[in-house]
């Protein structure tokens, strides 16, 4: 049986057979470096509640700060340039009093990346693709927040559908690619996103390729609901995602064996973007772009990914050395995995026959 699939997956595919594709890295670490003050961060919104790290609204009244580093990592040598559009819900602006000016974010993030990678695109000719960011909320589905009462939620799955559905909507119609669904430290809330993005192609009459990325949460390799990388792609193989893999954590060297884990299992395209090392004391990263780069190196010439980027404390300096680091490798395999029924609850459960 065949599926539809869309233009931009099948140029993706062309690209990502040729070498192992660059995405970017931070925007956060890259937008403190502004020192912006809260009124930046407001602009003409007065929405009664401090906006100092809304870094999201920045689409709206910072766009010339949110191009410049979408360049600069497209400068860098990214192959993907994601929106900046992490927080861009009606759950996590909630905490801004800004949930009405979440679709006008979300448009404005995407058209901004799109503008400056089909610029990009133009110049040199060489593809470039924009991933619609969709960020976890601070809500979880799969953990109860009132340790009294374990069987509360805050949320439930067809609220949490509809918050994802309207930021999707918003960011297909601002020109994006792809949607990623990243650092996912709760499996159903992913689930919740991907059955948004689903329904979102059925409507618009054409598929919308899918990046979905797991981040862990302790060195045991699982995510705060308690999934592992295993059980995670039994969970989430069925939505056929463009491509898989993990982000943020702790930093190349700690996420090494959970990547090389999902690398054998996965028949999909292999997409890993870590963060620089853990923060220091102070909160900032120290690791440098070559240290970065060095781990990036031994990831590709083992054959482990077909994507790489960065996730916190990355900056364009590190996107580069990471280019340096991949260039003139062959992207991962693809493997064949057997055809057998594998279900999840926290571990995969194979079923034999």
């Amino acid at each position: 049986m065949t599926h539809p699939v869309s233009p931009a997956a099948i140029r993706f595919h062309a690209e990502a057979a040729k070498r192992i594709l660059l995405t970017d890295g931070a925007f956060g670490t890259m937008i403190q470096g502004y020192g912006l003050d809260e009124a930046a961060y407001r602009g003409p919104y007065d929405t009664g509640f401090d906006q100092k790290g809304n870094n999201d609204l920045l689409a709206l009244t910072r766009p010339d700060i949110i191009d410049a580093i979408t360049r600069a990592y497209l400068e860098a040598g990214s192959d993907i340039v994601s929106t900046n559009t992490f927080n861009a819900n009606t759950i996590s602006q909630a905490d801004y009093g800004a949930e009405a000016l979440v679709r006008d974010m979300n448009l404005a993030a995407a058209r901004i990346a799109r503008k400056a990678a089909d610029e990009f695109e133009a110049a040199d000719g060489r593809p470039r693709f924009v991933a619609g960011a969709v960020g976890p909320t601070n809500k979880t589905l799969s953990l109860s927040p009132d340790v009294n009462d374990p069987g509360f939620r805050a949320i439930d799955f067809d609220t949490l559908k509809s918050v994802y559905r309207e930021q999707v909507d918003a960011l297909l119609d601002g020109g994006c690619d792809f949607i990623l669904i990243e650092t996912i430290f709760d499996t159903l809330n992913a689930k919740a996103g991907v059955m948004a993005v689903i329904e979102a192609g059925e409507a618009r009459g054409e598929p919308v390729p899918l990046m979905i990325s797991m981040t862990i949460t302790d060195m045991s390799g699982r995510n705060l609901s308690g999934h592992s990388v295993e059980a995670f792609w039994a969970t989430v193989r069925h939505a056929r995602p463009l491509t898989i893999g993990l982000n943020c954590s702790f930093g190349a060297p700690q996420l090494r064996p959970h990547v090389v884990s999902l690398s054998h299992i996965a028949d999909t395209l292999m997409m890993v973007y870590p963060n620089a090392g853990l923060p220091n004391d102070l909160g900032q990263y120290d690791e440098q772009p070559h240290t970065t780069g060095g781990f990036i190196a031994e990831w590709a010439t083992t054959g482990l990914v077909n994507v790489v980027g960065g996730c916190c404390g990355t900056t364009p300096d590190h996107i580069a050395a990471m280019a340096k680091a991949v260039a003139g490798h062959a992207p991962r395999a693809l493997p064949t995995p057997p055809v057998r029924m594998t279900l999840a609850g926290l571990e995969p459960m194979i079923v034999a026959a």
